[in-house]
This record gives structure tokens, C-alpha cells and sequence, in this order.
């Protein structure tokens, strides 16, 4: 079972061949209605993965949140600490996706409810739990939970998008840190190897990676930076990407596999996501990752990057 807290969000995207001008007009090629939020939708991948999960949020009583609320337990994700705010909205986002490039532009507005409090994560949410994630929001719920989550020995991952009030405090429980690079630029990273471990070790996590985009990952567990490349796909949406690296990293975490047998299959669960628009719709099932992996002579687990081919 994993147990995540944090956002989650109802998506409008639309594909257009071009990002239009000031006071012009674009047509969109494609348009989709679908869940998101970082928490969420790597929970949604670590439920395809054939993994139990658990989510801890907040929605409003307005038709997103519905929508939401009937996306995760489609999933199988179980609902049962989402929280509804009484006369809220839920959170909503417009993404603009450019053909051919697969790169986007956001617009969101933050859910209107209250955050989570602390006392809405009980014990009861962790129970049976072997991961927590998190993604920074909504902090002093983040924190309770990381500090009832240590006490009970369960290791604690936080998806680190950008520095934000509680981040660095979220950050310094957990065992592993997966970020962003904004989250790294904000720390004043000089985008150098040496720099990075120097701001990993900093964070006290066992393990810190952060995510590159086309450029791959780099990640810090007491050696030297491991770099692992991005594979390369015929990319349609990137939306999400972030999101489903991090359920992907939870699942290789779950297996007992090495950090790098982690990252490389969590490297191809999001390729693979970028194929289809939206941050869920593309997510694969396990035999999927398998395939793609085969076909780029990768096992699972993968052995050595010597048989990585991005």
C-alpha cells in the first residue's frame, strides 16, 4: 500500500499547432478533460503498476471535484481521506500543449477550501502503508504525516517541484527527495554535478534526484551523481511527466530495486506517458514498461546502464 497527500487537480487541455498572439485565435486540434495533480496522478501510476493506494487531498463540492473523486476511485485508488469543502472549488487547470513539440503552457487556480489539517490525517490514513508520498502542498498536513510516517517506519518520499513556505522543513524528513530543478535553481544551483551533491547532502535525504526534463536526471546517494538519460519517444504531451516519474520511482522503491534500476524505470514510465495527452490518460500498465524496456534491451529491473539505450 502507498499512501500519498497532497494536490490534485481537474485538467482542460488543448492541443493547438501553435501558441496564438495577443487578440488572435488558434483552433484546437485536440481537447480533454481529465484528472491531474502531482500527488495524485503518481498514485494513479503506482495503482496501473498493479499497487494498492490511498490519497489524502481536498476537493470542493462543485462538479470538478466529483469528477476527481470518480477518476481516483476508477483507479482503484482509494478516496476514503479525501476531503470535501462545502461550498469550495476544487482545483482547475488549462493546459496549452504545442503539436509536434509536446510542450505546454499552465494556468491554474488553486482549490478555494481550506488545506488539510492535521487532525484530517490520522494514524488510520498510514495503516498497511510501506510509502508515503507527498508533494509539498499544503505543509503542516505534510509535516504530521512525514513525522507520524518516520515514527512508524515508513520512508517518505517528496516530489520537490519549487521552494515554497515548509518545503526545506518537508524536504529534511524524508528519505527520499525527488525535485524538480526549479527546486534546485531556487537553492541557487549551479547546474553542476559537484554543486548538486553538495545541495543533495545538504537536504540530509539518503537519496535526492532531480529531474531534467529532455536532459534526463541526476541523482545523489552517497557516491558520485548518477546521470541517467531521458528515452527518447515521439512525445505528444509532456504534462505530467514529473508526476509519473515519481510513482514510477515509488514502484522501483517498493521492489527493493537499486537507485538505479529505480530511476531508469521510472525514466520510462514517463516517456512512455508523454505519448497520449494529459497528465493520467497515457500512464502504462507493468507488461507495457516491460515491453518498451525489452525492445531497448532493458530487463525489469534493468541490470546496468550499459544496457540502457534512451
Amino acid at each position: 500500500m502507498v499512501t500519498g497527500l497532497g494536490q490534485c487537480c481537474w485538467d482542460t487541455l488543448a492541443v493547438v499547432d501553435s501558441y496564438p498572439s495577443p487578440d488572435s485565435k488558434a483552433e484546437a486540434a485536440v481537447w480533454e478533460e481529465q484528472a491531474g495533480g502531482p500527488t495524485a496522478t503518481a498514485l494513479v501510476a503506482l495503482a496501473r503498476l498493479g499497487i494498492p493506494c490511498r490519497f489524502a487531498g481536498v476537493v470542493g463540492d462543485d462538479d470538478a471535484g466529483s469528477r476527481i473523486r470518480q477518476a481516483l476511485e476508477s483507479e482503484g485508488v482509494d478516496g476514503a481521506f479525501l476531503a470535501t469543502r462545502r461550498g469550495g472549488a476544487s482545483q482547475r487547470a488549462f493546459i496549452m500543449i504545442e503539436r509536434g513539440s509536446g510542450r505546454r503552457t499552465i494556468v491554474w487556480r488553486r482549490p478555494t477550501g481550506d488545506p488539510l489539517d492535521p487532525r484530517e490525517v490520522p494514524d488510520a490514513f498510514l495503516v498497511g502503508s510501506s510509502l508515503l508520498l507527498l508533494d509539498g502542498l499544503m505543509a503542516d498536513a505534510s509535516l504530521h504525516a512525514a513525522g507520524r510516517a518516520r515514527s512508524l517506519g515508513i520512508p517518505v518520499m517528496v516530489d520537490a517541484g519549487r521552494m515554497r513556505p515548509g518545503m526545506l522543513d518537508i524536504a529534511r524528513q524524508c528519505d527520499y527527495v525527488v525535485a524538480a530543478e526549479q527546486f534546485f535553481l531556487d537553492l541557487g544551483w549551479d547546474r553542476t554535478p559537484g554543486h548538486f551533491r553538495g545541495l543533495a547532502a545538504g537536504l540530509g535525504a539518503p537519496v535526492v534526484t532531480v529531474t531534467l526534463g529532455a536532459a534526463g536526471s541526476l541523482t545523489w546517494s552517497g557516491d558520485e551523481p548518477l546521470h541517467v538519460p531521458a528515452f527518447t519517444v515521439d512525445a505528444v504531451d509532456t504534462t505530467g511527466a514529473g508526476d509519473v516519474f515519481h510513482g514510477g520511482y515509488g514502484y522501483g522503491i517498493l521492489q527493493g530495486w537499486s537507485v538505479r534500476e529505480t530511476v531508469v524505470f521510472a525514466s520510462a514510465l514517463a516517456a512512455m506517458k508523454c505519448r497520449q495527452v494529459g497528465a493520467q490518460q497515457g500512464i502504462p500498465r507493468l507488461p507495457d514498461v516491460s515491453g518498451f524496456l525489452a525492445r531497448r534491451n532493458v530487463t525489469v529491473p534493468p541490470r546496468t546502464a550499459a544496457e540502457v539505450s534512451p
